[in-house]
């Protein structure tokens, strides 16, 4: 039976939880990041957020009025074990059960991330994604929460954007814990996340037969002209070129093993002594079948041909968000279309966003004008996609609320709805009500 299309809308734990250390609940990494100074714009903490571990209630129902049917959260690892392994923190195995009911009485489909980035700070401490136990100790929590959940869930996405989880182990990175490990160490993180990946995948297979499974990683997108044969074929093969310097940023790495079962040949061409062992058992596990190419696109760069066969910058109508991330449309468009070229799984767009400085005005509403537009101009670009088709099973917006943007603190807001930090009070904005609209007229 074909998939119904998914119109979501995402969070992830840290960012808008709160309840730290709250009934049982153990630290993770970006708990202990964020109480060192100076780690975070402002220093704030994620030890209220937006409090959704007490008002999630208000949320769901905030998302049944916005008309999704489906949203995508992550569950903290620590909050159901509180040391990444061992004991269950039942307290924290009822929130989400709470949470999961209460999407489910709106006819919310559950899509659960388990991992978004909040490495419990006990297995940190005994070497995290550099340690050969992490892909037993996922295991092990994806067993719990296809033991717990899977009753109701049926959706999940193993680990996301393993890309910032590398660029956490870079000194000054930005993302926890933001240390300076070697080369060598975050190839051979990359090799432990995606060997837990494939352990995860798994597990949820025994645990949960009827289970759909993906992983969300991220990209930009080289944005060709629609008819320049040759300048699309360019775009292809930046879009999965791996680069040398920064290999955690091309598609490829993650996505070739997962779904072509082995690295990309030049992966070993240019890390040679650098890379752990891979094993064909290795690579088997890695490629354990999944059922969507998930991905979080935001951004791109639009080209034109520079009349010599190559092509330079189109930089016009271009805007930016207030991080300075370019709003380019077509990534929804171009991006779809070469993964599910390459890879021949349905394509699902996992996070996608605006970020914005966005107040509550005198008439008590919140007018974001950027934000709606953005939101038809690429649903619009991948709706043209699903036209053209590709295979696209669906869309979550970055994000339902106002959130922790991480190491930027409370700046950024990239939310659906307003979120006072101080008083809590929720206030859906304009471009919660243009993407009810969307919604609405994709169904008639």
């Amino acid at each position: 039976m074909k998939e119904k299309f998914a119109w979501g809308a995402a969070s992830a734990a840290f960012q808008i939880e709160g309840g730290y250390r709250e009934d049982g609940k153990g630290d993770s990494i970006w708990d202990v990041y964020t109480h060192e100074l100076n780690r975070t714009k402002g220093n704030p903490t994620g030890d209220i957020a937006c409090d959704h571990y007490h008002r999630y209630k208000e949320d769901v129902k905030l998302m049944a009025e916005l008309g999704l049917n489906a949203y995508r959260f992550s569950v903290a690892w620590s909050r159901v074990l509180p040391d990444g392994y061992g004991k269950v923190n039942e307290a924290g195995i009822k929130f989400y059960s709470d949470l999961i009911d209460e999407m489910l009485k709106y006819g919310i489909e559950p899509y659960l991330t388990l991992y978004h980035w909040d490495l419990p700070q006990k297995l940190f401490e005994r070497g995290g994604w550099l340690s050969p136990d992490m892909p037993v100790w996922f295991g092990e929590y994806a067993k719990l929460i296809g033991e717990r959940f899977g009753d109701r869930v049926k959706y999940f996405i193993t680990i996301n954007e393993p890309s910032n989880i590398i660029e956490g182990m870079t000194q000054g990175g930005g993302n926890a814990p933001a240390l300076g490990y070697s080369l060598k160490d975050r190839l051979t993180a990359v090799h432990t996340i995606l060997k837990a990946h494939g352990t995860a995948v798994r597990v949820l297979r025994e645990t949960v037969p009827d289970s759909k499974i993906g992983f969300a990683p991220c990209s930009g997108v080289p944005c060709p002209p629609h008819d320049d044969k040759n300048l699309i074929e360019k775009a292809r093969k930046e879009f999965f070129r791996l680069d040398k310097n920064n290999p955690k940023d091309g598609v490829t790495l993650f996505s070739d093993p997962i779904f072509l079962g082995d690295y990309p040949k030049e992966y070993y061409e240019y890390y040679q002594g650098l890379i752990p062992e891979i094993t064909p058992e290795d690579l088997d596990l890695i490629s354990s079948p999944i059922d969507f190419c998930f991905q979080n696109i935001y951004s791109g760069q639009k080209f034109k041909s520079d009349g010599n066969g190559d092509w330079t910058a189109d930089n016009d109508g271009i805007s930016y968000n207030m991080l300075g991330w370019a709003v380019v449309p077509e990534a929804l468009y171009w991006g779809p279309k070469f993964l599910y070229e390459r890879y021949r799984k349905p394509i699902c767009i996992m996070e996608n966003g605006f970020a914005w400085e966005d107040k509550v005005t005198e008439d008590g509403k919140v007018h974001d004008p950027e934000r709606s537009d953005f939101l038809k101009r690429y649903t619009s670009e991948l709706l043209r996609a699903k036209n053209d088709g590709i295979d696209i099973c669906g869309y979550f917006y970055w994000s339902i609320i106002d959130n922790l943007e991480w190491e930027l603190g409370f700046g950024p807001r990239f939310g659906l709805i307003h979120i006072d930090y101080e008083s809590l009070v929720r206030t859906p904005k304009d471009s919660y009500y243009t993407y009810r609209d969307i919604i609405k007229s994709s169904e008639s």
